[in-house]
């Protein structure tokens, strides 16, 4: 049977980052993958968090206790631990009161920084206003944007609050390390209470999506295959990741996905056993993201 492209509008988006590259998609599949698990992980780890979208989920799906984001991006983790922080609730009023115009945007981008604080703002700032959501040295604003919304088009401070309230709520579960997420996995290999979900910067798109984009692919399979813990990876379906994974004696299985551009494309899933993954998707809709639909509009800005 030929694997399903996920329509993400039936995915709670939970993280407040557009990220390129971004996991949504993938979610209905992590959920099938840990409901297949002989027992549940008592922590879920994403070594190269990013958005954080599929811990995220894990998460507020209670399918693990604890949730631990790994990134290394200065910017990024200032998000990260400003809302894990006494401050998350000051950052979601922050939000809700900026006002995006080009003259306001390009204030807030053009300063720098005093604190961490200041810090996460401009990076939510930028990461709404740039093109796509990258982040990367040379990334240009939004132009004409959603019906010629310009650099407000992917401004909805409600459902940012939103989204960063129910984090902060929740950071008691919830912990983040500023970290390289190679040695992060190399640290905690004999956990077998954790399991991982690994999204690297892909050998292809890396350099013009990411700050941090270059890695040691064949160390990263080399650390991974010596896990004790549960683990899922995802990369481009490129041939020298699949000779990596032959070598280190991995499953691989091709899932399709769509791009930004609405292309049907296949990303390769890597980990020990993927025969949970060739099996038909069984989707579960989340009942509150439902009514957000249901709401025309206002429910679509859930996506964003």
């Amino acid at each position: 049977m030929a694997a399903r492209v996920i329509n993400v509008a039936s995915v709670p988006h939970r993280s407040p980052f557009r990220y390129p590259g971004g996991k949504t998609w993938l979610v209905p599949y992590v959920r099938q993958w840990i409901r297949s698990l002989p027992r549940r992980p008592f922590e879920f780890a994403e070594p190269f968090a990013g958005g954080g979208i599929v811990g995220l989920s894990v998460l507020f799906d209670g399918l693990a206790e604890k949730l631990t984001l790994v990134e290394i991006d200065e910017d990024v983790a200032s998000v990260w631990k400003t809302i894990l922080s006494a401050q998350g609730s000051r950052l979601a009023s922050e939000i809700m009161s900026f006002r995006p115009t080009e003259e306001s945007v390009r204030s807030c981008l053009s300063r720098t920084p005093k604190t961490q604080f200041d810090r996460a703002l401009q990076t939510i700032v930028r990461n709404r206003v740039q093109r796509g959501g990258i982040m990367a040295p040379g990334a240009s604003l939004m132009r004409r944007g959603e019906n010629g919304r310009g650099v407000a088009s992917r401004w909805y401070p409600e459902t940012l609050a939103r989204r960063i309230l129910a984090i902060f709520e929740s950071r008691h579960r919830i912990r983040f390390r500023l970290e390289d997420g190679i040695q992060f996995i190399h640290d905690n290999a004999n956990r077998k209470d954790m399991a991982f979900f690994i999204d690297p910067p892909y050998t292809v798109a890396g350099r013009r999506l990411y700050l941090h984009s270059q890695i040691d692919h064949e160390r990263l399979f080399s650390d991974v295959a010596t896990l004790r813990g549960e683990f899922l990876m995802t990369y481009d379906n490129a041939g020298p990741i699949r000779t990596l994974a032959s070598r280190f004696r991995l499953d691989t299985h091709t899932i399709p996905m769509k791009n930004t551009h609405h292309r049907v494309m296949t990303e390769l899933l890597v980990g020990r056993d993927l025969d949970w993954a060739r099996k038909p998707l069984q989707l579960v809709q989340d009942a509150l993201f439902e009514d957000l639909q249901a709401h025309g509009s206002a429910g679509r800005q859930a996506l964003y």
